[in-house]
Formats: C-alpha cells, sequence, structure tokens
C-alpha cells in the first residue's frame, strides 16, 4: 500500500470531514485529523461510513435508512478506515454494511440501504410547522461541529443539561447532491441527546450507544432545519430519545432514535 500523509489543517471544514480517500475497492480512509480533548464525535464516525456507503451504490440511489452502534472511543488525531460490504443490489434497494477502524479496532459498524426514488403517496399523520424564525432568535453554539450554525428557540425541557430542540444549517454552499445532504444530516443527528432532560445532579447522559435515522425526503442542510428531541426512557443505566429533523416550512426529512449511556455521576 503507498504512503498517503495525513491531512491536518487549522480549521477544518465540513467538505474536508466528508472527503474521504478511496484506497482499494471498497475501503476508504477519512485522514482529516486534529486535536480534540474528547473521544471523536460519533456524527462524525457515522456520517463518514454513510459517505463511503454511498460512494459504491448507483448514483441514483439514496440513503432511506441507517442503523450504528459505536463500539470504541474513537480518537479525532487519527485516520479512520472505512471497509463497505456490498450485501445486496436489488432492483429497487441496495443494503450495505460498513466497519470503522483505527488503530486495528472496530471503534464502530453500520448497516445501510438506499432506494431508488419511487412516486407515489407522499403524506404525514402528525404535520407540525417548527416554532420560531431562526434568523431572528439568539444563536446557539454547535459545539464540536464544524461549519455548523445554530439557533435557540424555546425548550420545552428548560432545565435539561442540553438544548434538546434548535435550528441548524450548515455554513458551507452544498452541491446539488443528495447523498452529501444526508451525510450532513447524520453529521448533525448525534448532537446533544433526548434524554438530557431527565438528567439531574445525580445522573447523567453521555456516550452514544446506538443510533438509528430514517431518511424520509430529500432536503438541503445548508438551508436551516429544526431538530427536536423527545425523551421516552430511562433505565438499566441506559437512556432512549427519538427525534425529527424538518424544514423550516415543516416538511419531515428524517426521523432519528437514539440510545445512550445513563448513569450515576461519579462522585
Amino acid at each position: 500500500m503507498h504512503a498517503v500523509s495525513e491531512k491536518a489543517v487549522d480549521e477544518p471544514t465540513l467538505a474536508d470531514l466528508l472527503d474521504l480517500e478511496e484506497i482499494d475497492r471498497d475501503l476508504y480512509r477519512a485522514n482529516l485529523v486534529f486535536d480534540d480533548p474528547l473521544p471523536l464525535y460519533g456524527g462524525q464516525v457515522a456520517a463518514q461510513a454513510l459517505a463511503a456507503a454511498g460512494r459504491t451504490v448507483a448514483e441514483d440511489r439514496l440513503p432511506h435508512s441507517l442503523h450504528g452502534y459505536f463500539l470504541r472511543p474513537g480518537d479525532a488525531t487519527r485516520p479512520t478506515i472505512f471497509h463497505v460490504d456490498r450485501d445486496r443490489d436489488g432492483g429497487s434497494y441496495s443494503a450495505r454494511r460498513v466497519v470503522a477502524v483505527q488503530n486495528g479496532e472496530v471503534i464502530f459498524n453500520m448497516s445501510a440501504s438506499f432506494h431508488r426514488r419511487e412516486e407515489g403517496v407522499d403524506r404525514e399523520a402528525h404535520p407540525e410547522r417548527p416554532e420560531g424564525d431562526p434568523e431572528q432568535l439568539p444563536g446557539g453554539g454547535m459545539p464540536r461541529l464544524f461549519s455548523m450554525q445554530g439557533a435557540l428557540p424555546r425548550q420545552p425541557y428548560p432545565d435539561g443539561q442540553w438544548p434538546t430542540r434548535f435550528w441548524a444549517r450548515c455554513k458551507l454552499e452544498l452541491p446539488d447532491n443528495p447523498l452529501i445532504h444526508a451525510c450532513v444530516l447524520t453529521y448533525l443527528s448525534d448532537i446533544s441527546s433526548g434524554v438530557a432532560a431527565f438528567g439531574n445532579e445525580e445522573a447523567s447522559a453521555s456516550s452514544s450507544l446506538d443510533h438509528a435515522v430514517w431518511f424520509h425526503r430529500p432536503g438541503r442542510l445548508d438551508d436551516w432545519v429544526h431538530m427536536d428531541l423527545v425523551p421516552q426512557s430511562v433505565a438499566g443505566g441506559r437512556g432512549w430519545y427519538t427525534g425529527t429533523v424538518r424544514t423550516r416550512d415543516g416538511v419531515l426529512l428524517a426521523s432519528l432514535a437514539q440510545e445512550c449511556l445513563f448513569r450515576n455521576r461519579r462522585r
């Protein structure tokens, strides 16, 4: 294998993060490295895994769902290798599995399914228009996220550890490539935690365990989207929440669900 230098930049962008190097058939490397005192952000490795899987399917097939497991803490100062298995290519659907490796160990795995777009019924059981104009709301930081801007509406759980409802958009002008927008949505989808609303002085949410996203409709992530995370359950050291991602007009782009650690604080 030929030697390739790691890519370290002073101010990384989301475009740098999704720029994967193809080192062999179905084998990709994310060369962007940077200093981060915390473990590798889960949304980053999930977005890169989806980008790798998407490179192996026909252009007319877009992701409709992904299911991932976070197995070990990643390291932002090391490149990540992604190996894609082409499980099946059917008449309308393509199934892929992706394993992310650092230092010879698996840190994340993902199953992703891609679908050739079909025309048909387009309805939603509970349509909802998000509250507030993101351009008029107080800015909300997007900690650890490159090239993302946030805005904070009224919070349903004002005493929670972190916001569970917010607006976000990518500050870069993204290409007209639905796969890239799906990867940016995936990057965003792991931020904050719905079960932050259950946190208190005794216990709190922490690392993600498993994560799922269902992509219902294509949308642009360089325009504002509204993310709403809803706590559902905390038990046995784990918390589970669901969430939605909508456009300014209330169109449901994606739904998500995540389970994370929820443990008593160390004293």
